[in-house]
C-alpha cells in the first residue's frame, strides 16, 4: 500500500506476465473504507465467508439496476475516453488496460513498463469518472 501498487501475478494475467496496477487516491481510499469494515483478508469478499467476490457480481448487480453492461463494456468505455478525450498515446492506454504493445523487436528494446504515465492515466480516469455528472447536450435533428 505505501507504494501504492496492485501487483497481479503473472498466472493471472492472460498475457502470463506479471502487471502492476498504480492505484489512484480514490482505490486508496475504497481500500481504506473496506478495510476498517472487512473481517475476512479480501478488500471485497464474497457471500460465501473466506471467499472473495465472485466474477460474475458486477455483471450481476448492473444486471439488478437494469443495465445490461459487461466488464469489457467498462474496459472499452475506459479505452474510448483515453482516445477520444486525452492526448495519452495508445500504448501508455493499452498496458493500462494490461495489453501487451509493441512487436517483439520494439518490445527487446522498450522494457520500461511506463508505470508513472500509467499511474498519471490512471488518475485522470478517476478523476473523470468520480468528478461531478456532466449534463448532455441533444440537439435536435427536425422540429416535433
Amino acid at each position: 500500500m505505501a507504494e501504492r501498487v496492485w501487483t497481479i501475478p503473472d498466472k493471472r494475467m492472460k498475457a502470463g506476465r506479471e502487471h502492476r496496477v498504480p492505484l489512484t487516491d480514490r482505490a486508496i481510499e475504497i481500500i481504506e473504507i473496506q478495510s476498517s469494515r472487512r473481517e475476512r483478508k479480501y478488500v471485497f469478499p464474497g457471500g460465501r465467508f473466506g471467499e472473495p467476490l465472485g466474477s460474475n457480481s458486477l455483471w450481476k448487480f448492473m444486471g439488478e439496476l437494469g443495465r445490461r453492461v459487461s466488464v469489457h463494456g467498462f474496459r472499452s468505455s475506459f479505452r474510448t475516453w483515453a482516445a477520444e478525450q486525452t492526448t495519452f498515446p495508445a500504448e501508455i492506454a493499452e498496458m493500462r488496460l494490461g495489453h501487451i504493445v509493441g512487436t517483439a523487436v520494439e518490445r527487446a528494446y522498450q522494457r520500461s513498463d511506463l508505470f508513472q504515465r500509467r499511474r498519471q492515466l490512471a488518475e485522470a480516469w478517476s478523476q473523470y469518472c468520480t468528478g461531478p455528472a456532466r449534463e448532455a447536450s441533444i440537439v435536435p435533428l427536425r422540429a416535433t
